[in-house]
């Protein structure tokens, strides 16, 4: 059923599409004993995002912009309000599990990594639990073990890792159960040089080597520019720009990256 479901998938060329998808929270505005007054508080307003398979995307945008809201319809734990999140094809929520055995999901503050235990522990564990066949498992951690340089920390607690050595056990663990689209959070976020570096060329290499689809999200503008090919820019739950970075600096006859996303920010205030 696995590789029935795995070959069905591949006949769509488009990956991740949402169709005017809406969410909104209820905000308590004012309360009383007797009576309360709630506003509406849009996270994303009427988005439209398709991500072809094989891309490799940057999500950005400030805080609150939206990103995580996204992700979250994405896998599912959330629904939208208002038009439609598709993954393959498939609702996320109604498709829960044939969705996420094609997703990978990682979020820069969080880890899968069992704290108090060898690394490797984590790896059998998923093996485990997703089913993974041995075959399948030991070829995949040939290749991870080589690409992320895992050997020498597989047998380590994972508290006795770097931030750096963690990421990349991490971001292998994600890729573990061979998903066709993976969705990274604020993977740098902490990273010193040498380690952002690595972990933006091992994100290139299974882009461009793997054929793994990519929706990344950073704060670091230039991280995203040197990882992704095409630019997303979200403010305030709308979509402001889908393009290509350097179709950006042509749209402002400028070459300071930084000051043109800082200026965008500014622009897109609204006016006291």
């Amino acid at each position: 059923m696995r590789a029935m479901d795995a070959r069905d998938t591949r006949q769509w060329d488009s990956v991740i599409e949402l169709k005017d998808a809406t969410k909104r929270f209820r905000r308590l505005k004012h309360g009383g004993l007797l009576r309360r007054e709630y506003e509406d508080i849009y996270a994303l307003s009427h988005v439209n995002l398709r991500v072809d398979r094989g891309e490799f995307v940057a999500y950005a945008g400030p805080n609150g912009a939206g990103k995580s809201t996204t992700f979250k319809l994405l896998c599912g734990m959330l629904a939208p309000n208002e038009g439609t999140s598709r993954l393959f094809g498939m609702d996320p929520i109604k498709r829960r599990i044939p969705v996420m055995r094609r997703t990978g999901v990682l979020f820069g503050n969080r880890s899968e990594l069992w704290w108090d235990q060898p690394v490797r522990a984590s790896f059998d564990w998923k093996r485990v639990v997703w089913e993974i066949p041995k075959a399948d498992y030991d070829a995949r951690m040939e290749k991870l073990t080589a690409g992320f340089r895992l050997g020498d920390f597989m047998d380590a607690f994972a508290r006795e890792l770097s931030l750096g050595q963690r990421m990349r056990a991490n971001l292998a663990l994600t890729l573990l159960h061979g998903p066709e689209l993976v969705l990274l959070d604020e993977p740098t976020l902490g990273l010193d040089v040498l380690a952002k570096r690595e972990l933006i060329e091992n994100l290139k290499r299974i882009n461009r080597e793997d054929g793994v689809t990519l929706l990344v999200t950073s704060h670091d503008m230039d991280d995203l520019r040197d990882m992704a090919r095409r630019l997303v820019l979200l403010h305030e739950g709308v979509i402001r720009y889908d393009g290509d970075f350097d179709g950006l600096l042509r749209q402002h006859d400028r070459s300071d990256f930084e000051s043109i996303i800082a200026q965008m920010y500014r622009d897109w205030q609204p006016e006291d």
